[in-house]
């Protein structure tokens, strides 16, 4: 399974992101989400334990100022800077003040370059989490179930999660963010079953994001026997949405 050592990585080639040099926030070479979902490329959460502990807004400062001129000064492109590694990255109780940090090195060292927050948007009940996912450009927020049931199954979620708490949260970006939902099939769950399809579709419309980024596994799932969707079932699936005017992105 895919493991962060380093704080700055990258940057890689993001299907979704272009040149993306990440950020991890959480423990290195181990795992720390509250989610534990089938699909996650980084493994169960069991099995990335002592891993060790969340890096502060110093250590990633330290990082930053070490790798970004570096970068900056061979010319590697970077399209965007992104918060994505070993888990949830809004678990970091520094992350506000990362982010602030972050637009700051941005600006100095890659002005073209956007910032992404890859995150299950279970921290965006905290003002100063959600206050931080405003500042960035891309913050991608994920649902991928549009039940509690259905969360449990795919995302497997620590005790408390409630997708009507997670609908209401984001509804505070008033559509200026990017909804993210895994599209599978297996372990009990189907995107083109009637109920699924069209609950998910309901938080779409009401939500009404600016971008719809909808993706199918790429890498190996801990979970086995999941079935990666095609790029024309799932662009077939949310064609309704298309023709309502959703920004649909579909990431095969």
């Amino acid at each position: 399974m895919l493991r962060f050592e380093d704080i700055v990585f990258g940057p890689v080639h993001s299907r979704r992101l272009g040149s993306s040099l990440g950020v991890n926030l959480l423990p290195p070479g181990g795992k720390l989400c509250n989610f534990d979902c089938i699909y996650c490329e980084c493994g169960w959460n069991r099995d990335g334990q002592g891993g060790g502990r969340m890096p502060d807004e110093a250590s990633v400062r330290a990082a930053m100022q070490a790798r970004f001129p570096v970068l900056a000064e061979e010319g590697i492109r970077v399209d965007s800077i992104t918060f994505s590694g070993n888990g949830e990255p809004t678990l970091n109780p520094d992350f506000a003040a990362i982010i602030d940090t972050t637009i700051e090195m941005r600006d100095r060292y890659f002005p073209d370059a956007s910032i992404s927050v890859l995150s299950n948007a279970t921290m965006t009940f905290r003002p100063d989490v959600l206050a931080a996912l405003k500042k960035v450009d891309n913050p991608i927020l994920k649902i991928d179930a549009p039940t509690d049931a259905g969360a449990r199954i795919v995302n497997r979620p620590s005790a408390g999660y409630h997708v009507a708490d997670i609908v209401r949260n984001l509804s505070a970006f008033g559509g200026d963010f990017v909804l993210q939902t895994m599209f599978l099939r297996g372990a009990g769950c189907d995107p083109a079953d009637a109920g699924w399809l069209g609950g998910w579709m309901e938080i779409v419309e009401k939500l009404h994001p600016r971008e719809v980024m909808v993706y199918t596994i790429d890498r190996e799932t801990p979970e086995k026997g999941l079935e990666k969707l095609s790029a024309e079932e799932m662009e077939r699936l949310v064609r309704p949405l298309a023709d309502k005017g959703f920004n649909i992105q579909i990431r095969g």
